[in-house]
């Protein structure tokens, strides 16, 4: 099989999987049956047939809107479906059809459907987390080139994400006397910990305050509300866990040659 058509089958696969992550979103909060319930229009509850359910065409063929009653569909379909297909082309660029590229695809559709149920919900589902803490540990243990290396490095990375996450939200509860980060987040930096260790935790929390601390401030300037408004801080944590797998290596040996160290 030539390069280019398992390039083009991976971006394929990668909308097809991004559809399924679209039902992920909508019904993991509501506590619904991801396997056993068709696709519907949310509006008039009509079964979506097959070919209006086509990633990304679909949704341009119909016009953003339900063939049944005419409501308009969410941008975000289209999105993450492309979204998705960019991750996983992104990961088949630099890890090959190897064991990494499946593991990591999966790693980052679990951070996507976090992502866009925090930024819809202000939630990020201990469904998601817990189990991806437990999966992370594994197969970081029964990859690693060591079974004791992977399992310390996947275990530091644990207690890393979720203890600096914890020491900051308590530090902020006693400073300011109110929550300023939940529980979610401290789950999802753990889990981020057990995918990439310790070092996925550094770069990923770095690059998440900067990129949130910018976007908090636009947003809030932009909005015109006070310091108490809410921005989420899960999707800036998936976001730096993402950057990680791509650049993390390289951007801990540019940081370690800029200060001398390397």
């Amino acid at each position: 099989m030539s390069e280019t058509l398992v390039t083009i089958l991976v971006f394929l696969a990668g909308t097809c999987i991004g559809s399924f992550l679209n039902v992920c979103i909508h019904r993991i909060p509501r506590k619904e049956s991801i396997v056993f319930e068709g696709s519907m229009c949310p509006a008039c509850k009509k079964r979506i047939a097959f070919y209006d359910n086509i990633p990304i065409l679909s949704y341009l063929i119909l016009g953003g809107r339900c063939r049944n009653c005419g409501s308009p569909i969410s941008i975000r379909y289209p999105i993450v479906e492309a979204l998705t297909a960019l991750v996983f082309l992104g990961l088949y660029l630099k890890f090959g059809l190897t064991v990494s590229f499946f593991v990591y695809s999966a790693f980052s559709s679990a951070l996507i459907v976090i992502t866009f149920i925090d930024l819809s919900l202000r939630i990020i589902p201990d469904v998601i987390t817990l189990p991806g803490i437990v999966a992370g540990i594994v197969v970081q243990t029964v990859l690693s080139e060591g079974v004791w290396t992977g399992l310390v490095s996947s275990l530091l990375g644990v207690l890393a994400g979720g203890g600096v996450l914890l020491a900051i939200a308590w530090l902020y509860y006693m400073a300011a006397g109110r929550e300023g980060m939940g529980g979610g987040d401290i789950k999802l930096l753990a889990m981020i910990g057990a995918f990439t260790g310790w070092k996925g935790v550094v770069v990923t929390l770095l690059g998440a305050t900067l990129v949130g601390s910018v976007a908090g401030v636009a947003l809030i300037a932009l909005a015109g509300r006070d310091s108490k408004y809410a921005v989420p801080f899960g999707p800036f944590l998936a976001g730096g866990a993402l950057f990680y797998l791509f650049y993390g290596e390289e951007s801990i040996h540019w940081y370690l040659r800029l200060v001398g160290l390397l």
